[in-house]
């Protein structure tokens, strides 16, 4: 029986990651996770109940009754907080902005990794995210770290917002994604760094098929 994997992928955003992720969970009969969705699930359980991200003790509060689920779904997987649906909601940029400043807070960190930890132990799992290959699952069978130029990645966003309907300035798109870069790199926990045993993938010129290949092709020498 093929032994089931721990497959970390790490990277900035809109670097390819959760595009990557997804199609790779399916061909592996993986479970997928978006730990950065989870990041977004606290964040907009912090602005629901309107706490002050410096208050420590509300957030404590409100993380020992957190409860996060991903399921399943053919169109990609729904991320529930509290019993609500919040897919569409935590991808919104307000939510954007606020994951990555809750993301830097020590006790939130603390509760997610734990979390992600549970969830992804018995292996055939791909986690997506910032730390995974250096803090979640330091040991994980394959780590990836994707990158892509900044004007390349914030063009992929724009074109996802406009997927959605709106309207955004891709000056501000880009912006907010150094902003997010800056955010993440520097922060004092878990900062967004490649593992040192990561495998890096630039994805500027490739296409989602593309990548996908490549991710692949380097897991399949792994399970030869």
């Amino acid at each position: 029986m093929e032994r089931k994997l721990i497959i970390a992928i790490d990277g900035p955003a809109s670097s390819g990651k959760s595009s990557s992720a997804k199609i790779l969970a399916s061909r592996l009969h993986y479970v997928y996770i978006d730990t950065g969705a989870m990041y977004r699930a606290c964040a907009l359980c912090s602005l629901k109940r309107n706490i002050d991200l410096n208050d420590l003790s509300a957030l404590t509060f409100m993380l020992a009754d957190i409860r996060i689920d991903i399921r399943y779904a053919p169109d990609g997987n729904r991320l529930i907080l509290n019993g609500e649906d919040v897919s569409e909601r935590i991808r919104e940029e307000d939510i954007s902005r606020l994951s990555s400043q809750i993301a830097t807070i020590g006790v939130v960190r603390e509760k997610m990794v734990d979390l992600q930890r549970k969830l992804g132990e018995q292996g055939g799992v791909i986690m997506d995210g910032r730390d995974i290959g250096t803090v979640v699952f330091p040991h994980a069978d394959i780590k990836f770290f994707l990158v892509a130029d900044m004007k390349t990645r914030a063009k992929r966003r724009w074109i996802e917002l406009e997927a959605k309907g709106l309207d955004p300035d891709l000056a501000e798109v880009e912006q907010e994604m150094i902003w997010r870069d800056k955010n993440d790199s520097n922060r004092a926990i878990a900062p967004l760094r490649r593992a040192h045993d990561a495998i890096e993938i630039d994805t500027g010129d490739l296409s989602l098929d593309d990548q996908v290949e490549l991710l692949h092709e380097h897991i399949r020498s792994l399970q030869q």
